[in-house]
């Protein structure tokens, strides 16, 4: 029952309505104990990155990102290689490719701001037996501090690949489930909120808003053969994060920058990027089509003064 005077609180059975809603009982309970909370009193810092370091992809690892200082980056997007064997990739233990990832989340959490984002999308792998990769970034990213936001399920729907890995067919001996979905994983650094200036305006209509703050989005995938690299993601999926966890003007980080889908992304919006990647032949895949944006919204510009 919802009392629209006092608001309502955590029910012991099913879910009240969520008018004025006091959850202080839910996040208190016991089943919160040892998770990442949120620090009391944080102190929204926002360092400068030297211009000549924005907008430009570095080749290097970003296990060390001395090019950004702390606190100075708003929202982490990207996709990290599986390490399954595909051409840009190295054939690490499991162990070993954690290891990979927890020195970059860590650099990551130095340099994001106060409240800035991390979304991570990622496929899990394998059916014998099945390696939930989502869920060892999760563990390992929570011991870091990062404060999990939610997980968003990317359906890729008729994209998906045409896989006729079925096991048994018809049979209940072996069947094997075909994936056409992966997940986006959403963190944020020491707080939920994020602070904001008076001049940085909401970038989303009220449609935009409803639709992003799903948690099932469904768009196609993007073909290797059409940008050039082994596993691209399509340029909605960063599109979409940046619209919901960014303003105008901010800068996006892609720690595994590819080809370049998260610049590209960036700069439709009207936001500023940093990449880096280990891949020169990526990097200039990368840059062309940066530079294919940049003189789209240029000549934008123009038909719009004509």
């Amino acid at each position: 029952m919802v009392d629209r005077k006092n608001g309502t609180e955590t029910s012991k059975f099913g879910s009240p309505g969520r008018l004025n809603h006091d959850s202080s009982k839910f996040y208190g309970s016991r089943l919160y104990e040892g998770l990442p909370t949120e620090k009391a009193n944080v102190k929204f810092v926002e360092n400068k990155i030297d211009e000549k370091n924005i907008n430009r992809i570095f080749c290097k690892s970003s296990e060390k990102m001395e090019e950004l200082p702390d606190n100075s980056v708003h929202l982490m997007v990207t996709s990290p290689p599986y390490n399954v064997g595909k051409e840009y990739d190295e054939d690490m233990s499991l162990g070993e490719y954690r290891e990979l990832l927890k020195n970059i989340w860590k650099e990551v959490h130095r340099v994001l701001v106060p409240g800035g984002r991390a979304c991570i999308n990622i496929a899990n792998l394998g059916r014998k037996p099945y390696i939930p990769l989502h869920s060892f970034i999760i563990e390992d990213i929570q011991k870091i501090g990062f404060l999990m936001r939610g997980e968003i399920i990317w359906n890729k729907a008729s994209s998906a690949s045409p896989s006729t890995a079925w096991g048994s067919w018809l049979s209940a001996k072996n069947p094997v489930l075909r994936d056409i979905h992966e997940y986006i994983l959403v963190f944020s650094k020491e707080a939920f909120s994020r602070a904001n200036h008076d001049d940085q305006p909401a970038t989303m209509t009220r449609d935009e808003f409803l639709e992003l703050t799903k948690s099932v989005w469904t768009f196609g995938a993007e073909s290797a053969r059409k940008v050039g690299h082994p596993a691209p993601f399509p340029v909605e999926l960063p599109l979409r994060c940046i619209k919901l966890y960014t303003f105008e003007n901010d800068v996006v980080l892609d720690p595994f920058m590819g080809s370049g889908t998260a610049a590209v992304a960036a700069l439709m919006t009207n936001r500023r990027f940093i990449g880096y990647d280990i891949d020169k032949e990526y990097i200039k895949i990368a840059e062309k089509r940066i530079n294919e944006t940049f003189e789209k919204k240029k000549q934008k510009k123009i038909s719009e003064l004509v």
